[in-house]
């Protein structure tokens, strides 16, 4: 099982997610997660040829990166205590690197932004 798939394996559970009830089947919500993810990401990378259509990749990235960033405060085990302190569990190091990814989606979308 790969990396991402584990992940995903953390966060959806087909029997609770609503996105994942019509598949029930795991590899099928992973592969349509990866395509949404390569498409926005295509329309990023059009910003030489078109900053609108960067606009709007960036903002589905955003939009993207806000859902999975909520599933650190909705996901049990995302964090747990060690002596008092948070620390991230399994799924919060897994999700940890979409508030990165969140912010780098904002700034190109305010720089695509700027060039429309």
């Amino acid at each position: 099982m790969s990396a991402k798939l584990q992940g995903i394996t953390l966060l959806v559970d087909p029997g609770r997610s609503a996105f994942a009830k019509p598949a029930r089947d795991l590899q099928a919500v992973s592969n349509l997660i990866g395509a949404i993810e390569i498409a926005v990401a295509a329309l990023i990378a059009l910003r030489p040829f078109s900053a609108k259509l960067s606009f709007i990749g960036s903002i589905g990235a955003v939009i993207t990166f806000l859902l999975t960033v909520s599933f650190l405060f909705s996901t049990p085990g995302a964090f747990h205590f060690s002596r008092g302190f948070p620390v991230l569990g399994d799924a919060g190091q897994f999700l940890i690197k979409d508030l990165v990814l969140l912010g780098a989606s904002i700034w190109t979308a305010a720089e695509a932004r700027k060039e429309n």
